[in-house]
Order: structure tokens, then C-alpha cells, then sequence
């Protein structure tokens, strides 16, 4: 599972950044063509953050949609999945969302 690994990195980013700051919430964003499963981040958050600054944090997931553009006809649609295939039926098309990966914002409690 490397969402494991995904998480601890995320982790691992904000305890480096914030050293012994009391987050209180992370926020993700995690595209829907990413290959990365936010159940599993969700779990594996609870796990990891245990004895960290961010033990008990909430974690906001986003997860936008899949977005390409045909090569063929030069249209431009969403993606709900990995089947990259144009409505016009051509399957020469560029991802240009839904890969994202990314810490959108940290809140740190001031308590």
C-alpha cells in the first residue's frame, strides 16, 4: 500500500515545517486520477499523526475530477476514471487534471 508511505511523507513535511506546532487540521488534495485511494490516506493519517503535533487533527480530503482535452476534435471533458477515451471515441487525448497530489493548506491551533 503506498499510501502509507504517501502519508508519512505528508507527515513528515509538516512536522518538519511546523516543529511542535498543535495543527488542528490538514487539507489534501487528491485528484481522482492520482492512483492514490483517500480512504486509505484517511486510515493511514489517524496512524501515523499518533505522538506527532498533529495527533488528533482533522483531515479535509478534496478530490477533483479528471479533466483532458482530445487531440483529435480539441475537445475538452472530464474524466470520472482511468479509461482515457475522448466522447468522440479517440483515445489520443492529454490529461490536464486529476493527477494532483498535493498539502492545499495546514491549520495550526493556538491553543
Amino acid at each position: 500500500m503506498h499510501e502509507m508511505s504517501i502519508t508519512q511523507s505528508v507527515v513528515d513535511t509538516i512536522v518538519t515545517r511546523l516543529g511542535d506546532a498543535r495543527v488542528s487540521c490538514v487539507r489534501l488534495e487528491i485528484g481522482r486520477l492520482s492512483g492514490v485511494v483517500p480512504d486509505s490516506v484517511r486510515f493511514c493519517f489517524d496512524v501515523l499523526c499518533a505522538g506527532t503535533s498533529l495527533d488528533g487533527a482533522r483531515l479535509d480530503i478534496a478530490e477533483p475530477m479528471g479533466r483532458a482535452r482530445c487531440r483529435d476534435c480539441d475537445e475538452e471533458f472530464t474524466l470520472d476514471d482511468f479509461i482515457l477515451l475522448c466522447p468522440c471515441g479517440s483515445a489520443d487525448v492529454a490529461v490536464l487534471a486529476g493527477r494532483e497530489l498535493r498539502i492545499t493548506s495546514v491549520e495550526v491551533s493556538h491553543v
